[in-house]
């Protein structure tokens, strides 16, 4: 694309970006810290509480497993009959 042909969008971008830029306010990084610490506090709380939780699925399953032992078969009910003899 040549010069002169460009994007009116693109334009537009570069007119926002060379002009004046806002002044941010003082406390901007203060801020920006706080709520850092605030979801890495909540995202630990988190992991955490899942990890509490997934291991106390797992003891319920291993009590479950040895108390009704799925893998084995039950017991017949009934003889089957005896024939041939």
């Amino acid at each position: 694309m040549s010069a002169d042909r460009r994007d009116p969008r693109e334009e537009q971008v570069r007119r926002m970006l060379d002009g004046p830029h806002p002044a941010l306010p003082p406390d901007l990084a203060a801020r920006a810290v706080r709520r850092g610490g605030r979801r890495l506090r909540l995202r630990r709380a988190a992991r955490r509480t899942a990890g509490w939780l997934l291991a106390v699925a797992l003891a319920v399953f291993l009590v479950w497993a040895g108390v009704e032992q799925p893998w084995a078969t039950e017991p017949a009910q009934v003889t089957p009959p005896l024939e041939g003899w």
